[in-house]
């Protein structure tokens, strides 16, 4: 495992260190960031299209971030990646994920999400990075819980949709040597196990369709985020480190209530101010050879965010583990030899 990285979406801004690739990233590095994850969208730190067509301008962006003592760990399309599949009922607020040009034009607004993953695929690749943090979008999401009742056929049909466009692009991903790797997320059709298989089946299984691990998501979902590493541990090829809590009361539970982040029994926290077990989350990850980044993701309902990333970086790394080279007790081993072996077991 390598890191602590940190996702640099929730820190962008016009102001000061935050404004500009060089700036925050020496911010970030200062911090004690090994790496940064890159929003793709953001024109203030990145331009996606330029890193896809030209190696000159990724190993500038690469410079920069080397000189400031950061690596870039995987670069995120998650707005555009929302993008690739939206239900009418979202577009007036998934408009504003996309350029200007493309708004109240969901057929050109899809078409160029669809490209926006592309580019990344190129991208990645000239960047040497081998995972790719998205989302994969929502055509079901309005029905997730069944009232009305669902006509027959409705999912199968849904996720038989959302194969059909994502198989391109995991084509795409495939051929630059990447995995595209979902956050499962409340929002997204994607958004648990079970509906992770659901969107392997319609892909055929695809080998570049992976899971970008977020465990403050299954928190919120009451799943058990431990299990779920031992039964898609093959699959995860990114990872968000981010706490939460889930503190349900006599007035509200899972759905929220329609209050506000604050007020919500299900709430994000800077890491260890909420109720994840990271160093279960970590030895489990380390126990099946998890190699990519750990990297900060902030969204904390209360504390300011440059007090939780600079709390981030030691905590992440605190919590890595360098895996035994040999077992603890090998001092007190005894070799290999089939007579004793035979004799230990009562066998001539």
């Amino acid at each position: 495992m390598k890191g602590p990285a940190i996702f640099l979406a929730q820190f962008a801004g016009d102001e000061a260190p935050f404004n500009s690739l060089d700036a925050i990233t020496k911010w970030a590095g200062s911090l004690g960031y090994k790496g940064v994850q890159i929003p793709t969208w953001d024109g203030r730190l990145f331009d996606l299209e330029k890193a896809a067509e030209s190696q000159d301008y990724v190993d500038e962006v690469k410079g920069i971030c080397a000189q400031n003592g950061v690596a870039v760990t995987e670069l995120s399309t998650h707005l555009q990646g929302q993008l690739v599949a939206s239900h009418p009922a979202f577009d007036v607020q998934f408009d504003g994920f996309a350029p200007p040009q493309f708004h109240d034009n969901v057929a050109a607004r899809t078409d160029w999400a669809v490209g926006q993953l592309k580019l990344a695929a190129r991208a990645s690749r000239r960047f040497g990075c081998t995972a790719h943090a998205t989302f994969s979008g929502a055509l079901l999401w309005h029905t997730v819980y069944p009232w009305p009742q669902r006509p027959a056929g409705l999912v199968e049909e849904g996720f038989a949709e959302l194969g059909r466009r994502w198989k391109p692009i995991l084509d795409t991903f495939d051929e630059n040597g990447v995995d595209a790797c979902y956050e499962l997320h409340p929002g997204e059709d994607l958004h648990d196990g079970v509906t992770f298989e659901r969107f392997l089946d319609v892909v055929d299984q695809h080998p570049r369709a992976n899971i970008l691990y977020d465990p403050s998501h299954m928190v919120l979902q009451q799943m058990d985020y431990l299990a779920f590493i031992d039964i898609y541990h093959e699959r995860i090829k990114a990872f968000h480190v981010k706490d939460a809590e889930f503190r349900p009361t006599g007035r509200a539970g899972v759905y929220g209530s329609y209050s506000g982040w604050v007020e919500r029994p299900g709430r994000f926290r800077s890491l260890g101010d909420g109720q994840i077990d990271f160093s279960a989350i970590f030895s489990k990850l380390t126990q099946y050879g998890y190699q990519g980044w750990a990297v900060l993701e902030w969204e904390c309902a209360l504390k300011h965010p440059e007090q939780g990333a600079a709390e981030g970086a030691p905590f992440i790394a605190r919590h890595m583990i360098r895996r035994a080279e040999k077992a603890f007790d090998d001092f007190a081993g005894t070799g290999a030899d089939k007579v004793l072996i035979n004799r230990v077991l009562g066998l001539s």
